[in-house]
């Protein structure tokens, strides 16, 4: 009889640390323990705390253990499980607390306190690759309540009424959107998941894909039933396949259960899925390009009208959704409208789900209420910024968003607050900046992103984008003047007015985001040659205090270009400017604080 549940995170980030080997660890020791009958080891999604993985918890015991390695197992299952002692050492201490007390209750963890997980119920709870887990927690419920008791446009006022809004960034109701396919005559339909995540540090969907693959599933066949469609895809990136081979084995067994294929639950209604692999461009994840993947053409936008509820997908009706937000599709329908549309704000409704990363404590994924501010999330569920560094900036919305300063930090989040803040609310990417960051060689970092994914098919994001990399290449050289500078703003708004599709109308976002609120470091590099945080290569100057120089050498040894000369113990060690490649090994290298950066 199982006594204790071993839940071991198998996520993509933990599996990257040897969650797999720690898994295989568990199962061998419990055997030589005796105790493979009384424990069951389980893999699972992301719990969501990614900075402390690979984690392992612990259940009835409800112990949390943080930063585990393969050679720690043996100590959690001789002493935790053999002998029913705690592994002191290995528990997560919450670093929020003053005390660094240990955290004996994962409900009272801080970092799930603000947090309200529906998109994210499952994750990190179950086993992915096990139907029946997802049974167990009220899966397909939904679907069977859809299918027995209610009718297309039943299950459309539903979804209407909770107010949920499309996850993928622009917002659109997902009733409506349902609507407008379901209006449409004919009897081939389809319905799209989108699971092209694209945006750099952003992995929500692919850890609700990882670690609740049903949830899609049935949202899926749910949206299928309302809008009349017997055919989905399931449009995913080749290079997440973690989650790829989930959803395969999610499918499969699905298909079994008989809750995919022909008439499911006795209802008549017939749905099957399919998945497609996707090449990893980003312009995919715009639902015109999406199509054409599909269909097996290369992926480029196309103008609308006809939107894809009129012509999608092999020129059928089509309705496309994302992940995060069929995920919310079948809690909605076992809970009601009102539930949902009782959570968060007046026009944005429900949760939301951010991959919360770049300079922050507490990386990983929250879900959150709409109108919780940023504030709240970065401090209060992320820890704020690591080595007492100052807050700067956090970017939201990935390449379309925008950066938003301290003065927007008490912003509640939601699609209008963050559009009239200056950014947007894109896929759910919130990546921290500090004081360390260059906001010009951001907004250089996105715009070397957007023209390496550019389809190309416009002009003005083609060529356009490539002249405004162009600019910010040479500001951040220290090459920049102020005509050079109006003249990238304009071009900016340009682009904007003129680019074919979402993607390219909102490539600019970064840099005018970056002009509004730190104009200051741009005029820094262009009229005083030098970057503030001291982050562009070509307008630094690493320099060797002779006062404060101790003669160890450790700078010259570092030096991979030999430029570095002194006599050690006798001479204080030079950097020679003419060979100087602005590494800064030296001054990782030096213990002393003699090497000076300006």
């Amino acid at each position: 009889m199982i006594r204790t549940n071993v839940l071991t995170c198998a996520g993509t980030g933990c599996s990257a640390s040897s969650s797999g080997e720690i898994f295989e660890n568990f199962n061998k020791l419990l055997k030589e323990y005796g105790l493979e009958d009384e424990v069951k080891v389980v893999k699972t999604g992301c719990f969501g705390l990614c900075q402390k993985g690979p984690i392992v918890a612990v259940y009835p015991d409800k112990i949390f253990y943080s930063h585990v390695k393969p050679e720690d197992v043996e100590r959690i299952v001789s002493e935790h499980l053999y002998k029913g002692r705690v592994v002191t050492d290995l528990e997560l201490s919450d670093e929020d607390l003053e005390t660094h007390e240990k955290i004996l209750d994962i409900d009272k963890i801080k970092f799930y306190e603000k947090q309200q997980r529906i998109a994210l119920r499952n994750c990190g709870k179950i086993n992915p690759e096990d139907i029946s887990e997802y049974v167990a927690m009220n899966g397909y419920e939904a679907l069977g309540k859809v299918l027995s008791t209610m009718k297309p446009e039943d299950v459309i006022e539903v979804v209407k009424n909770s107010g949920l809004r499309g996850r993928g960034g622009a917002g659109f109701p997902t009733g409506l959107k349902w609507q407008f396919e379901a209006n449409q005559p004919g009897d081939e339909k389809y319905v799209i998941c989108n699971a092209d995540e694209g945006d750099p540090g952003a992995f929500m969907d692919r850890s609700i894909l990882e670690g609740d693959p049903h949830a899609i599933i049935e949202g899926m066949t749910i949206m299928a039933y309302a809008v009349g469609a017997h055919k989905g895809y399931i449009y995913i990136r080749a290079e997440y396949p973690i989650a790829v081979h989930r959803l395969e084995i999610a499918i499969q067994q699905a298909k079994e259960y008989g809750l995919l294929g022909k008439d499911i639950f006795g209802s008549g209604f017939d749905f099957d899925l399919e998945i497609r692999l996707g090449a990893g461009a980003f312009v995919c994840g715009e639902e015109t390009a999406l199509i054409a993947s599909i269909e097996g053409k290369r992926g480029m936008p196309n103008p609308k009208p006809p939107f894809p509820a009129v012509s999608g997908v092999w020129g059928k009706p089509t309705s496309i959704n994302n992940v995060e937000t069929l995920a919310n599709v079948a809690q909605i329908l076992l809970n009601g409208a009102e539930w949902y549309s009782s959570i968060g704000t007046e026009k944005s409704k429900g949760t939301k789900v951010f991959a919360l990363g770049g300079k922050i404590k507490n990386t990983g994924l929250v879900e959150i209420p709409m109108g919780t501010t940023l504030r709240e999330i970065i401090y209060e569920i992320g820890g704020g910024c690591p080595n007492n560094k100052a807050f700067k900036a956090v970017q939201t919305g990935g390449p379309s968003g925008g950066c938003l300063t301290e003065n927007e930090l008490d912003t509640p989040i939601d699609y209008e607050n963050l559009v009239q803040a200056g950014s947007m609310m894109g896929s759910g990417g919130m990546i921290v900046l500090d004081e360390d960051n260059c906001m010009v060689d951001v907004a250089r970092f996105y715009m070397e992103f957007i023209v390496d994914e550019s389809c190309g098919k416009c002009t003005p994001c083609r060529v356009g984008t490539k002249r405004l990399l162009e600019m910010l290449t040479k500001i951040t050289k220290g090459q920049g003047t102020m005509e050079l500078l109006e003249e990238m703003e304009n071009l900016c708004h340009e682009i904007q007015d003129t680019a074919l599709c979402g993607l390219g109308q909102t490539a600019p976002n970064p840099i005018l985001s970056t002009l509004k609120s730190f104009k200051d470091e741009y005029l820094a590099h262009i009229n005083d040659k030098r970057c503030p945080a001291h982050v562009c290569k070509d307008l630094l100057t690493f320099s060797i205090n002779k006062d404060a120089c101790k003669k160890c050498s450790a700078c010259a040894r570092q030096c991979p270009v030999e430029a570095i000369s002194g006599v050690p113990g006798k001479e204080p060690f030079v950097i020679d400017q003419s060979k100087c490649i602005k590494c800064g090994g030296c001054m990782s290298a030096c213990r002393f604080g003699a090497v000076e950066r300006v």
